[in-house]
């Protein structure tokens, strides 16, 4: 199974800068990395990036994650993959950037 993670301009330069990251600073705050999962990651857009530009998805295989990523409940009381090690960059499987129809000023979901 896929899970998310969206990344700003300079937090992917980071992970690939230095080929690993310990996320963005919400992730720092709460001591691990925040995923979404397919159904999720829309939810995640309108929440938390309404209004930013030029984000990217990155997509993570979970199962290779191991015992580091655990499922715990978070907005809505759904699961959410929260992943409690730094994000590898060998851990990412592709990414893609984020588009905004113009019209609709909808994110166009490329994580499907």
């Amino acid at each position: 199974m896929l899970i998310y993670k969206i990344f700003r301009p300079g937090e992917l330069a980071e992970l690939l800068k230095n080929k690993a990251t310990a996320g963005a600073p919400v992730d720092l705050a709460d001591g691990y990395v925040h995923f979404s999962t397919g159904d999720q990651v829309a939810g995640t857009l309108n929440a938390h990036f309404a209004g930013e530009e030029d984000l990217t998805l990155l997509a993570v295989e979970a199962d290779a994650l191991g015992d580091a990523l655990k499922w715990e409940p978070s907005r809505g009381g759904s699961l959410f993959p929260h992943l409690y090690r730094e994000l590898r960059l060998d851990d990412i499987v592709w990414q893609r950037p984020i588009t905004i129809d113009e019209t609709t000023k909808a994110f166009v979901p490329v994580w499907v």
